[in-house]
């Protein structure tokens, strides 16, 4: 084969994505805060505070349903793990019981869903649980007047699985019903109004959490049952979080810098390294996993600089080339440049990766990392094959391949390669792919799809699930993008279905999986929040790093 880096005569193609707003100058500028000694005696004090409240037998079960709840909105519920399930496990059977007698549907779908939340398989039936709260003409027996009650049931229907045909319904229901109400306001007050708009723009089910505890900390604020000890010691643990986050933040720039991949050289890429940052904090956000998100920052800034590569700027036989060299683990002499350079910084991070685990756990995980980088870049050269050839593949097919592009498959491999379940046994009896780590990629690559695809079209990329289905059934645009949301919602509740019912995940894998298109669902949300200058986006990191709660 010639020599790809001798001279380059080849008319590259470009997406004029444009520069990082967030300039590493600016990002080490950023001042190093703390929370001063006072403040952090308040903490400490507030946090031990909690744990009394959580065990406060003489609370109204309800209420300390409440609690848990707004503990877990307000972003500090990871501070007592198992205080939380050890209370929900010992109330749960008797409660249901009870509130099966009251038909107490406020209290019943809070229960339901905090369940599910935490991993517990609700032994009874869906169908019997939701049975319970429908009249005799087979309909939902609530008040329009019980607004508080639907609201809850309506975020409890997101947790649905597949099949339950209840839940399905309660949804549909508790749907219609809010929205009427919004157009009656002597039903309800301004601060529940507030909360509805909020929950039928998107279920507290699909918020990415860090993005959703910032305004929720301001909503609880003005709540007239709220608890001033926990909304105290909530914007204290913000604070404290975001001040971990800057620094985190600093370190990440420089490491960036420091390897080139945005430089001129890459002017083709996109050179987002805050956006990989927020990704990060949207899948672990909880401090003791500091080195997850590090890792996944750098894992995001390569997916990112590699997909541009295949997709933008390498020709077929360059893209052949790269991808056996990162299939084999091995330089290529014949690569240009830009391949070569990316090539060393991908091996020497994921071998620092490996290094790590194998010094700290005694279990080499480097042969499960290069297994996941053939199989990203075997995808992406897939994609490039559609691309050169001019064809257009079934959304089966396109979704076949789309859930590896994604990259989520890859960065769930290296969370659970660092989280604190690891051991040699579990890493040999390792699945590639366990069916929830697919859902989980898929339902994110239909975010993404959602948001770029139109752009990506523009720029002359491959068709993606949005034309790809226009193409096989001969539907508008409109159309289509319904067909995906549709899919996005039956597929979420496939995804709950595998993830409530594997035992073998847990701790902070367990939670990326369900986070990872949660966080997409926040990036794609008002168009490529990635690729472009997105003001969302841009408010969004400045919301979580940089501005602290008053």
């Amino acid at each position: 084969m010639k020599n790809l880096s001798a001279g380059d005569s080849l008319q590259r193609r470009t997406a004029n994505y444009p520069p990082s707003i967030w300039d590493d100058s600016y990002i080490q500028s950023l001042p190093d805060e703390t929370l001063n000694a006072t403040q952090l005696d308040l903490w400490g004090k507030l946090k031990e505070e909690m744990r009394h409240l959580i065990h406060n037998e003489q609370t109204d079960i309800v209420e300390q349903l409440e609690l848990v709840d707004a503990m877990r909105q307000l972003g500090v519920s990871y501070h007592y793990e198992c205080e939380i399930k050890n209370l929900l496990s010992s109330i749960s059977s008797s409660l249901f019981e009870s509130l099966e007698k009251k038909k107490s549907i406020h209290a019943f779908a809070l229960l339901f869903r905090l369940l599910r939340e935490y991993g517990f398989r609700v032994q009874k039936s869906v169908d019997v649980l939701f049975g319970s709260i429908k009249n005799k003409s087979g309909n939902i027996d609530v008040n329009i007047v019980d607004v508080k009650g639907m609201l809850s049931l309506y975020e409890a229907s997101y947790l649905a699985f597949e099949g339950e045909h209840e839940l399905e319904e309660a949804r549909e229901f508790t749907t219609k019903h809010l929205s009427n109400c919004l157009k009656e306001p002597f039903l309800i007050n301004f601060h529940l109004a507030e909360q509805i708009i909020h929950a039928l723009e998107l279920p507290l089910h699909w918020r990415m959490p860090r993005i959703h505890t910032r305004w929720f900390i301001d909503v609880y604020g003005r709540q007239e049952n709220m608890n001033p000890i926990l909304l105290e010691f909530s914007k204290l643990d913000f604070n404290r979080m975001q001040c971990l986050y800057k620094k985190e933040s600093k370190e990440m720039s420089s490491w960036w810098r420091n390897f080139g991949l945005a430089g001129d050289e890459f002017s083709f890429a996109r050179n987002r390294i805050m956006e990989n940052y927020l990704w990060s904090i949207g899948c672990t956000f909880e401090p003791q996993f500091w080195r997850c998100r590090r890792e996944i920052t750098k894992i995001g800034c390569l997916l990112t600089t590699i997909d541009d590569l295949y997709d933008i700027y390498g020709s077929l036989e360059e893209l052949e080339v790269f991808t056996n060299a990162v299939d084999e683990w091995t330089m290529s002499a014949i690569l240009p440049n830009y391949m070569k350079k990316s090539l060393m910084v991908l091996f020497n991070t994921m071998n620092d990766i490996a290094h790590i685990v194998s010094v700290e756990r005694e279990v080499d995980i480097l042969p499960h990392l290069k297994r996941v980088w053939g199989d990203q870049c075997k995808s992406y050269l897939v994609e490039a094959r559609w691309y050169y050839t001019g064809y257009t593949p079934t959304l089966n097919e396109y979704l076949e391949n789309a859930w590896l592009t994604i990259g989520g498959p890859l960065l769930q491999t290296v969370v659970y390669c660092l989280s604190e379940e690891l051991t040699k046994e579990a890493l040999d009896s390792l699945e590639f792919y366990p069916e929830v780590v697919r859902y989980s990629a898929i339902v994110t690559r239909l975010y993404d799809d959602l948001g770029t695809s139109r752009d990506e079209l523009e720029r002359g990329d491959v068709p993606k699930s949005i034309q790809c289905h226009m193409n096989d059934t001969n539907v508008t645009e409109k159309d289509a993008q319904e067909y995906i949301r549709y899919l996005i919602k039956r597929y979420w509740n496939i995804l709950n279905a595998e993830h409530g019912s594997n035992p073998n995940f847990e701790g902070s894998f367990n939670r990326y999986l369900l986070n990872f298109p949660r966080m997409a669902q926040c990036m794609y949300q008002y168009g490529d929040g990635h690729g472009k200058d997105n003001h969302e986006t841009r408010n969004r990191i400045i919301s979580l790093l940089i501005e602290p709660v008053i």
